[in-house]
């Protein structure tokens, strides 16, 4: 290569083929990583969710034993405070799917 222009022009060709492949790679291993985080974090609510209907449930079935105590004690208030927290809790599962649909709706 005697030329200086064509070792210079084989220079910048090569020069852009290897920045090239750098930045495909480098493109490919962050969308791997948000890829991996993206599932991750679905997975963590999945198991976020799964913990919060294990709670509500089991709370569910020991308040089944104690329903019949609380109605009947309704002079003190205990059946009022019982469906505040099941309105309170209606209304905290509506927030989270809204949270969550907006959550899939930024995803998509």
């Amino acid at each position: 290569m005697s030329n200086p222009v064509l070792h210079a022009f084989f220079l910048g060709r090569a020069f852009a083929e290897v920045l090239s492949e750098k930045v495909e790679e480098s493109l490919t291993e962050a969308l791997s990583e948000l890829g991996k985080f993206d599932a991750e974090q679905r997975e963590n609510l999945r198991q976020f969710i799964e913990e919060v209907q294990l709670r509500a449930e089991r709370e569910a079935t020991q308040g089944n034993a104690t329903t019949t105590t609380t109605t009947t004690t309704a002079d003190n208030g205990s059946s009022v405070d019982l469906q505040e927290t099941i309105d309170d809790l209606r209304a905290e599962i509506a927030r989270l799917k809204a949270e969550l649909k907006n959550y899939r709706n930024t995803k998509a």
